[in-house]
């Protein structure tokens, strides 16, 4: 089964960063615009604000959100895996986890104020 990446499409920073992990995954992640797709909630059983605050990723059946899900697409793409190769640090990643909360707290509102 494909890892589903659910992101929005409409923050064009998320947009950017997706459309270059998007080159270099070729078919092993479906990548999923919540902006647009409307069985995103009942996929992941997140409510719309939910969706738009994280990243989620559906990988085996179960729901990844946030920093975790970045992990995810890393080690399925060869030129990012080094990044969760450094990243999944138990001592790296909950600053890692931190930082990756406040940026999308912030772009969640961001996103909230031209939904």
């Amino acid at each position: 089964m494909k890892t589903k990446v659910y992101f929005n499409n409409s923050c064009s920073i998320c947009r950017t960063e997706i459309n270059e992990y998007k080159k270099h995954s070729k078919d092993k992640i479906e990548w999923v615009d919540i902006s647009t797709y409307k069985d995103s909630e009942s996929e992941t059983n997140k409510k719309t604000d939910e969706l738009y605050r994280r990243m989620h990723v559906l990988e085996n059946g179960k729901i990844i959100s946030g920093a975790k899900s970045f992990l995810i697409i890393w080690k399925q793409i060869p030129k990012y895996n080094f990044l969760c190769k450094i990243f999944q640090n138990p001592l790296i990643f909950p600053f890692f986890n931190i930082i990756y909360e406040v940026i999308a707290y912030f772009l969640y509102l961001k996103s909230k104020l031209f939904r």
